[in-house]
Protein backbone atom coordinates (compact mmCIF):
# COMPACT_ATOMS: atom_id res chain seq x y z
CA UNK A 1 0.00 0.00 0.00
CA UNK A 2 1.24 3.15 -0.96
CA UNK A 3 1.84 5.73 2.22
CA UNK A 4 -0.27 8.77 2.56
CA UNK A 5 2.16 11.65 2.27
CA UNK A 6 2.04 13.95 5.90
CA UNK A 7 -0.88 16.81 6.04
CA UNK A 8 2.43 19.42 6.18
CA UNK A 9 4.23 17.87 3.19
CA UNK A 10 4.29 20.11 0.39
CA UNK A 11 4.45 19.24 -3.79
CA UNK A 12 5.90 22.18 -5.82
CA UNK A 13 4.04 21.90 -9.26
CA UNK A 14 6.13 22.71 -12.26
CA UNK A 15 4.28 24.04 -15.96
CA UNK A 16 6.83 25.21 -18.58
CA UNK A 17 6.17 26.88 -21.58
CA UNK A 18 8.42 28.03 -24.32
CA UNK A 19 8.72 31.72 -22.66
CA UNK A 20 6.86 31.11 -19.17
CA UNK A 21 6.97 28.56 -16.32
CA UNK A 22 4.03 28.78 -14.33
CA UNK A 23 4.38 27.20 -10.11
CA UNK A 24 2.17 26.12 -7.16
CA UNK A 25 2.98 25.14 -4.06
CA UNK A 26 0.41 22.93 -1.99
CA UNK A 27 -0.39 20.41 -0.18
CA UNK A 28 -1.41 16.92 -1.72
CA UNK A 29 -3.52 15.58 1.64
CA UNK A 30 -4.96 18.86 1.39
CA UNK A 31 -5.28 20.98 -1.76
CA UNK A 32 -4.44 23.67 0.20
CA UNK A 33 -2.08 26.38 -1.78
CA UNK A 34 0.48 27.78 -0.33
CA UNK A 35 1.57 30.31 -3.42
CA UNK A 36 0.98 30.40 -6.75
CA UNK A 37 2.90 32.08 -9.39
CA UNK A 38 4.67 32.53 -12.74
CA UNK A 39 7.78 33.77 -14.33
CA UNK A 40 7.23 35.41 -17.95
CA UNK A 41 9.05 36.37 -20.75
CA UNK A 42 12.06 33.69 -20.25
CA UNK A 43 14.74 34.42 -23.27
CA UNK A 44 13.52 37.86 -23.73
CA UNK A 45 15.51 41.15 -23.29
CA UNK A 46 12.98 42.07 -20.26
CA UNK A 47 11.66 39.19 -17.69
CA UNK A 48 8.61 39.66 -15.20
CA UNK A 49 7.62 37.32 -12.77
CA UNK A 50 5.17 37.23 -9.46
CA UNK A 51 3.76 35.21 -6.67
CA UNK A 52 0.79 35.24 -4.84
CA UNK A 53 0.69 33.49 -1.03
CA UNK A 54 -2.51 34.52 0.91
CA UNK A 55 -2.36 38.15 1.29
CA UNK A 56 1.15 38.42 0.59
CA UNK A 57 2.31 39.05 -3.07
CA UNK A 58 5.45 39.70 -4.55
CA UNK A 59 6.95 40.60 -8.27
CA UNK A 60 10.32 41.15 -9.69
CA UNK A 61 11.08 42.23 -13.16
CA UNK A 62 14.62 41.70 -15.28
CA UNK A 63 16.19 39.31 -17.36
CA UNK A 64 15.76 35.41 -17.47
CA UNK A 65 17.66 34.29 -20.25
CA UNK A 66 16.10 30.28 -19.42
CA UNK A 67 14.29 28.29 -17.13
CA UNK A 68 17.58 27.38 -14.66
CA UNK A 69 17.77 30.96 -14.22
CA UNK A 70 13.55 31.49 -13.70
CA UNK A 71 13.87 29.06 -11.14
CA UNK A 72 16.16 31.29 -9.18
CA UNK A 73 13.94 33.65 -9.96
CA UNK A 74 10.95 31.15 -8.25
CA UNK A 75 13.15 30.75 -5.60
CA UNK A 76 14.09 34.29 -4.91
CA UNK A 77 9.93 34.93 -5.29
CA UNK A 78 9.39 32.50 -2.15
CA UNK A 79 11.78 33.60 -0.10
CA UNK A 80 10.34 37.29 -0.85
CA UNK A 81 6.53 36.31 0.59
CA UNK A 82 8.71 34.49 3.34
CA UNK A 83 7.78 30.77 2.03
CA UNK A 84 11.22 28.28 2.31
CA UNK A 85 11.70 26.00 -0.38
CA UNK A 86 13.03 23.32 2.24
CA UNK A 87 13.88 20.19 0.66
CA UNK A 88 12.82 18.44 3.64
CA UNK A 89 9.74 19.87 3.70
CA UNK A 90 9.27 19.17 -0.35
CA UNK A 91 7.85 15.87 -0.87
CA UNK A 92 8.25 16.02 -4.33
CA UNK A 93 8.25 18.69 -7.71
CA UNK A 94 5.91 17.38 -9.99
CA UNK A 95 6.32 18.68 -13.62
CA UNK A 96 3.29 18.92 -16.47
CA UNK A 97 4.72 17.34 -19.21
CA UNK A 98 1.85 17.47 -22.26
CA UNK A 99 3.31 14.19 -24.74
CA UNK A 100 3.97 11.23 -23.14
CA UNK A 101 3.46 9.35 -26.21
CA UNK A 102 2.82 5.18 -25.98
CA UNK A 103 5.91 5.16 -23.53
CA UNK A 104 4.59 6.58 -20.47
CA UNK A 105 0.85 5.54 -18.91
CA UNK A 106 2.09 6.58 -15.06
CA UNK A 107 3.53 9.32 -13.39
CA UNK A 108 7.22 8.69 -13.96
CA UNK A 109 10.56 9.67 -11.37
CA UNK A 110 12.74 11.53 -13.62
CA UNK A 111 16.61 10.14 -14.10
CA UNK A 112 18.65 11.13 -16.86
CA UNK A 113 17.06 7.94 -18.93
CA UNK A 114 13.56 9.28 -18.52
CA UNK A 115 14.27 12.83 -19.49
CA UNK A 116 16.10 12.10 -22.51
CA UNK A 117 12.79 10.11 -23.77
CA UNK A 118 10.65 13.64 -22.82
CA UNK A 119 13.33 15.46 -25.11
CA UNK A 120 12.83 13.02 -28.23
CA UNK A 121 8.99 12.67 -27.79
CA UNK A 122 9.07 16.27 -28.55
CA UNK A 123 8.89 16.01 -32.17
CA UNK A 124 5.42 14.83 -31.60
CA UNK A 125 4.61 18.01 -29.52
CA UNK A 126 7.99 20.42 -30.16
CA UNK A 127 5.67 23.78 -28.69
CA UNK A 128 5.36 21.57 -25.31
CA UNK A 129 8.05 18.88 -24.55
CA UNK A 130 11.29 21.00 -25.21
CA UNK A 131 10.02 23.36 -22.17
CA UNK A 132 9.24 20.86 -20.33
CA UNK A 133 12.80 19.30 -20.08
CA UNK A 134 13.83 23.32 -19.77
CA UNK A 135 12.01 23.63 -16.85
CA UNK A 136 13.05 19.82 -15.46
CA UNK A 137 17.01 20.99 -15.87
CA UNK A 138 16.15 24.07 -13.86
CA UNK A 139 13.72 22.50 -11.42
CA UNK A 140 16.40 19.69 -10.67
CA UNK A 141 19.44 22.12 -10.73
CA UNK A 142 17.43 24.07 -7.92
CA UNK A 143 16.51 21.13 -5.61
CA UNK A 144 18.78 18.17 -6.55
CA UNK A 145 18.02 15.80 -3.84
CA UNK A 146 13.96 16.19 -4.29
CA UNK A 147 12.50 13.30 -6.41
CA UNK A 148 11.20 15.03 -9.49
CA UNK A 149 8.17 13.54 -11.29
CA UNK A 150 6.47 13.45 -14.64
CA UNK A 151 2.93 13.60 -15.00
CA UNK A 152 1.95 13.33 -18.87
CA UNK A 153 -1.62 14.93 -20.18
CA UNK A 154 -1.51 11.82 -22.76
CA UNK A 155 -1.00 9.13 -19.83
CA UNK A 156 -4.89 8.71 -19.20
CA UNK A 157 -5.30 7.43 -22.67
CA UNK A 158 -2.53 5.38 -23.12
CA UNK A 159 -4.94 2.74 -22.93
CA UNK A 160 -7.07 3.76 -26.08
CA UNK A 161 -9.15 0.71 -27.36
CA UNK A 162 -7.19 0.30 -30.96
CA UNK A 163 -10.25 1.24 -32.77
CA UNK A 164 -9.74 4.70 -31.44
CA UNK A 165 -6.50 4.97 -31.02
CA UNK A 166 -5.41 3.89 -34.93
CA UNK A 167 -6.02 6.16 -37.85
CA UNK A 168 -7.09 4.76 -41.47
CA UNK A 169 -3.25 5.17 -42.02
CA UNK A 170 -0.80 3.02 -44.34
CA UNK A 171 0.08 0.85 -41.13
CA UNK A 172 4.54 1.12 -42.13
CA UNK A 173 3.78 4.83 -42.42
CA UNK A 174 2.02 5.05 -38.92
CA UNK A 175 4.42 3.10 -37.64
CA UNK A 176 7.31 4.70 -38.69
CA UNK A 177 6.68 8.05 -37.56
CA UNK A 178 4.86 7.16 -34.61
CA UNK A 179 1.31 8.40 -35.78
CA UNK A 180 -1.82 7.66 -33.97
CA UNK A 181 -4.17 9.28 -31.80
CA UNK A 182 -2.69 10.56 -28.06
CA UNK A 183 -5.43 12.66 -27.03
CA UNK A 184 -4.30 15.61 -24.32
CA UNK A 185 -5.92 17.37 -21.09
CA UNK A 186 -5.72 13.67 -19.69
CA UNK A 187 -4.87 14.56 -16.07
CA UNK A 188 -8.16 16.70 -16.27
CA UNK A 189 -10.28 14.54 -17.53
CA UNK A 190 -8.88 11.48 -15.25
CA UNK A 191 -9.57 14.21 -12.11
CA UNK A 192 -12.61 15.16 -13.25
CA UNK A 193 -14.22 11.33 -13.98
CA UNK A 194 -12.81 9.91 -10.92
CA UNK A 195 -14.69 13.08 -9.11
CA UNK A 196 -18.43 12.24 -11.00
CA UNK A 197 -17.88 8.53 -10.07
CA UNK A 198 -17.56 9.15 -6.42
CA UNK A 199 -20.27 11.91 -6.31
CA UNK A 200 -22.55 9.51 -8.40
CA UNK A 201 -21.68 6.13 -5.92
CA UNK A 202 -23.81 8.83 -3.65
CA UNK A 203 -26.66 8.30 -5.91
CA UNK A 204 -26.28 4.47 -6.12
CA UNK A 205 -24.03 4.25 -9.27
CA UNK A 206 -20.96 2.01 -9.10
CA UNK A 207 -18.01 3.36 -10.76
CA UNK A 208 -17.81 -0.17 -12.33
CA UNK A 209 -20.94 0.79 -14.38
CA UNK A 210 -20.97 4.15 -14.98
CA UNK A 211 -20.67 5.89 -18.48
CA UNK A 212 -20.09 9.67 -18.80
CA UNK A 213 -18.66 12.25 -21.64
CA UNK A 214 -16.42 14.75 -19.85
CA UNK A 215 -16.07 17.92 -21.41
CA UNK A 216 -12.63 19.83 -20.82
CA UNK A 217 -13.99 23.24 -22.31
CA UNK A 218 -10.94 25.87 -21.95
CA UNK A 219 -9.30 27.85 -24.83
CA UNK A 220 -8.29 24.91 -25.48
CA UNK A 221 -11.05 22.39 -25.66
CA UNK A 222 -11.28 18.32 -25.12
CA UNK A 223 -14.07 15.96 -25.10
CA UNK A 224 -13.54 12.10 -23.56
CA UNK A 225 -16.04 9.25 -23.67
CA UNK A 226 -15.12 6.74 -20.17
CA UNK A 227 -16.95 3.92 -19.28
CA UNK A 228 -16.11 2.16 -15.92
CA UNK A 229 -13.26 4.83 -15.24
CA UNK A 230 -11.47 3.93 -18.38
CA UNK A 231 -11.18 6.02 -21.59
CA UNK A 232 -12.93 4.70 -24.86
CA UNK A 233 -12.55 7.88 -26.92
CA UNK A 234 -11.14 11.49 -27.23
CA UNK A 235 -11.41 14.47 -29.25
CA UNK A 236 -7.84 15.17 -29.61
CA UNK A 237 -5.47 13.03 -31.87
CA UNK A 238 -1.90 13.68 -32.54
CA UNK A 239 -1.62 17.05 -31.60
CA UNK A 240 -4.11 19.15 -29.82
CA UNK A 241 -5.50 20.86 -33.07
CA UNK A 242 -8.13 18.00 -33.66
CA UNK A 243 -11.28 17.98 -32.32
CA UNK A 244 -13.40 20.57 -30.66
CA UNK A 245 -13.39 24.28 -32.14
CA UNK A 246 -11.44 25.89 -29.63
CA UNK A 247 -10.44 29.80 -28.56
CA UNK A 248 -7.59 30.00 -31.59
CA UNK A 249 -8.01 26.29 -33.10
CA UNK A 250 -9.74 25.26 -36.09
CA UNK A 251 -9.88 22.03 -34.27
CA UNK A 252 -11.50 18.89 -37.14
CA UNK A 253 -10.79 19.87 -40.32
CA UNK A 254 -10.53 18.40 -43.69
CA UNK A 255 -6.22 18.09 -44.06
CA UNK A 256 -6.66 18.76 -47.42
CA UNK A 257 -7.10 22.19 -46.23
CA UNK A 258 -3.14 22.40 -45.61
CA UNK A 259 -2.27 21.93 -49.37
CA UNK A 260 -4.81 24.14 -50.99
CA UNK A 261 -3.62 27.03 -48.31
CA UNK A 262 -0.27 25.58 -50.20
CA UNK A 263 -0.98 25.38 -52.99
CA UNK A 264 -3.00 28.29 -53.96
CA UNK A 265 -2.38 30.65 -51.01
CA UNK A 266 1.43 30.10 -51.69
CA UNK A 267 1.60 29.76 -47.57
CA UNK A 268 4.81 27.47 -46.30
CA UNK A 269 3.51 24.49 -43.55
CA UNK A 270 4.50 27.03 -40.74
CA UNK A 271 2.21 29.80 -42.50
CA UNK A 272 -0.42 27.20 -42.68
CA UNK A 273 0.35 25.81 -39.18
CA UNK A 274 -0.01 28.98 -37.35
CA UNK A 275 -3.13 29.64 -38.79
CA UNK A 276 -4.86 26.18 -38.33
CA UNK A 277 -3.37 27.16 -34.45
CA UNK A 278 -3.51 30.23 -33.77
CA UNK A 279 -5.54 32.83 -35.60
CA UNK A 280 -8.53 30.85 -36.36
CA UNK A 281 -11.53 28.62 -34.00
CA UNK A 282 -13.39 31.39 -32.27
CA UNK A 283 -10.96 35.00 -32.49
CA UNK A 284 -10.61 33.80 -36.63
CA UNK A 285 -14.21 33.53 -36.66
CA UNK A 286 -15.50 36.29 -35.05
CA UNK A 287 -12.09 38.24 -33.68
CA UNK A 288 -12.39 37.23 -29.96
CA UNK A 289 -11.69 34.40 -28.14
CA UNK A 290 -13.47 35.25 -24.53
CA UNK A 291 -16.83 33.98 -24.13
CA UNK A 292 -17.44 36.84 -22.25
CA UNK A 293 -17.12 39.01 -25.13
CA UNK A 294 -18.64 36.62 -27.55
CA UNK A 295 -21.63 36.66 -25.39
CA UNK A 296 -21.26 40.15 -24.88
CA UNK A 297 -21.18 40.81 -28.70
CA UNK A 298 -24.18 37.93 -29.19
CA UNK A 299 -26.22 40.21 -27.09
CA UNK A 300 -25.56 43.71 -29.23
CA UNK A 301 -26.24 41.47 -32.47
CA UNK A 302 -22.85 41.16 -33.99
CA UNK A 303 -23.70 38.50 -36.62
CA UNK A 304 -20.38 37.22 -36.71
CA UNK A 305 -19.85 36.28 -33.24
CA UNK A 306 -23.08 34.51 -34.16
CA UNK A 307 -22.21 32.41 -36.28
CA UNK A 308 -19.08 31.74 -34.17
CA UNK A 309 -21.07 30.24 -31.36
CA UNK A 310 -23.13 28.27 -33.40
CA UNK A 311 -20.32 26.44 -35.18
CA UNK A 312 -18.60 25.99 -31.83
CA UNK A 313 -21.96 24.42 -30.73
CA UNK A 314 -22.76 22.23 -33.30
CA UNK A 315 -19.25 20.74 -33.32
CA UNK A 316 -19.79 20.47 -29.43
CA UNK A 317 -23.18 18.30 -29.55
CA UNK A 318 -21.46 16.02 -32.49
CA UNK A 319 -19.34 14.89 -30.38
CA UNK A 320 -21.89 14.53 -27.40
CA UNK A 321 -23.87 12.50 -29.64
CA UNK A 322 -21.18 10.17 -31.24
CA UNK A 323 -19.57 9.35 -27.84
CA UNK A 324 -23.06 8.40 -26.29
CA UNK A 325 -23.66 6.10 -29.26
CA UNK A 326 -19.75 4.47 -29.04
CA UNK A 327 -20.97 4.73 -24.89
CA UNK A 328 -23.97 2.01 -25.43
CA UNK A 329 -25.51 4.89 -23.51
CA UNK A 330 -25.19 7.64 -20.89
CA UNK A 331 -25.24 8.27 -17.52
CA UNK A 332 -23.43 11.47 -16.83
CA UNK A 333 -22.45 14.43 -18.78
CA UNK A 334 -19.52 16.85 -16.74
CA UNK A 335 -18.55 20.23 -17.79
CA UNK A 336 -15.22 21.68 -16.36
CA UNK A 337 -11.98 23.97 -17.14
CA UNK A 338 -12.73 27.76 -18.11
CA UNK A 339 -15.75 27.94 -20.12
CA UNK A 340 -17.23 24.30 -19.27
CA UNK A 341 -17.65 25.88 -15.54
CA UNK A 342 -18.26 29.34 -16.04
CA UNK A 343 -20.61 29.62 -19.37
CA UNK A 344 -24.05 28.67 -18.70
CA UNK A 345 -25.37 29.87 -21.86
CA UNK A 346 -22.88 27.35 -24.10
CA UNK A 347 -24.08 23.99 -20.87
CA UNK A 348 -27.76 25.38 -21.67
CA UNK A 349 -27.07 25.42 -25.69
CA UNK A 350 -25.04 22.27 -25.58
CA UNK A 351 -27.91 20.44 -24.14
CA UNK A 352 -30.95 22.22 -25.30
CA UNK A 353 -33.92 19.83 -27.11
CA UNK A 354 -32.22 16.61 -25.78
CA UNK A 355 -34.66 15.60 -23.34
CA UNK A 356 -36.40 12.54 -25.38
CA UNK A 357 -32.62 11.23 -24.78
CA UNK A 358 -32.85 11.55 -20.98
CA UNK A 359 -30.92 14.99 -20.67
CA UNK A 360 -33.01 17.48 -18.92
CA UNK A 361 -31.46 20.55 -17.55
CA UNK A 362 -32.34 22.52 -14.50
CA UNK A 363 -32.51 25.85 -15.63
CA UNK A 364 -32.32 27.33 -12.14
CA UNK A 365 -29.41 25.53 -11.18
CA UNK A 366 -27.51 25.93 -14.72
CA UNK A 367 -27.47 29.43 -14.33
CA UNK A 368 -26.44 29.81 -10.75
CA UNK A 369 -22.48 30.60 -10.46
CA UNK A 370 -20.55 28.88 -7.59
CA UNK A 371 -16.93 27.16 -7.45
CA UNK A 372 -17.83 23.47 -5.47
CA UNK A 373 -18.62 20.46 -7.86
CA UNK A 374 -22.54 20.45 -8.71
CA UNK A 375 -25.51 18.77 -10.61
CA UNK A 376 -27.07 21.15 -12.53
CA UNK A 377 -29.99 18.60 -14.43
CA UNK A 378 -33.15 18.62 -13.10
CA UNK A 379 -34.92 15.73 -10.87
CA UNK A 380 -36.23 13.88 -13.89
CA UNK A 381 -32.90 14.10 -15.93
CA UNK A 382 -32.55 9.88 -16.32
CA UNK A 383 -29.08 11.61 -17.40
CA UNK A 384 -26.84 13.62 -14.72
CA UNK A 385 -25.57 16.51 -15.83
CA UNK A 386 -22.73 18.34 -13.55
CA UNK A 387 -20.63 21.07 -13.17
CA UNK A 388 -17.13 19.98 -11.90
CA UNK A 389 -13.84 22.28 -11.25
CA UNK A 390 -10.80 20.81 -12.66
CA UNK A 391 -7.83 20.89 -10.61
CA UNK A 392 -4.99 19.46 -12.94
CA UNK A 393 -1.99 20.94 -10.01
CA UNK A 394 -3.68 18.76 -7.96
CA UNK A 395 -3.94 15.74 -9.72
CA UNK A 396 -0.16 16.74 -10.77
CA UNK A 397 1.01 16.89 -6.95
CA UNK A 398 -0.82 13.71 -5.72
CA UNK A 399 0.39 12.05 -8.36
CA UNK A 400 3.85 13.31 -8.20
CA UNK A 401 3.44 12.30 -4.00
CA UNK A 402 2.49 9.27 -5.00
CA UNK A 403 5.60 8.22 -6.93
CA UNK A 404 7.97 9.94 -4.46
CA UNK A 405 6.51 8.33 -1.09
CA UNK A 406 6.93 4.61 -3.29
CA UNK A 407 10.00 5.48 -3.79
CA UNK A 408 10.87 6.08 0.02
CA UNK A 409 9.58 3.16 1.21
CA UNK A 410 11.52 0.93 -0.83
Amino acid sequence: MTPHPAPDARVLVINSGSSSLKFQLLAPATGHVDASGIVERIGLPTGSARIEAGDREAAVDGEVPDHVEAMRVVERLFSEVGISLDEDRVLAVGHRVVQGGARFSEPTLIDSWVRGQIHDLGALAPLHNYAAVDGIDGARALLPKVPHVAVFDTAFFTGLPARSANYALNREIAEEYRIRRYGAHGTSHRYVSQAVAAMMAGRGRTPESLRQIVLHLGNGASVSAIDGGEPIDTSMGLTPLEGLVMGTRTGDIDPSVYLHLHRQGNLSPAEVDTILNKRSGMLGMCGMSDFRDIETAIEAGDEQAELAMEVYIHRLRKYIGSYAFALGGLDAVTFTAGIGENAATVRALALAGLEEFGIVLDAEANAARGKEARVISAPSSRVTVLVVPTNEELAIAQQAAEVAARRRSR
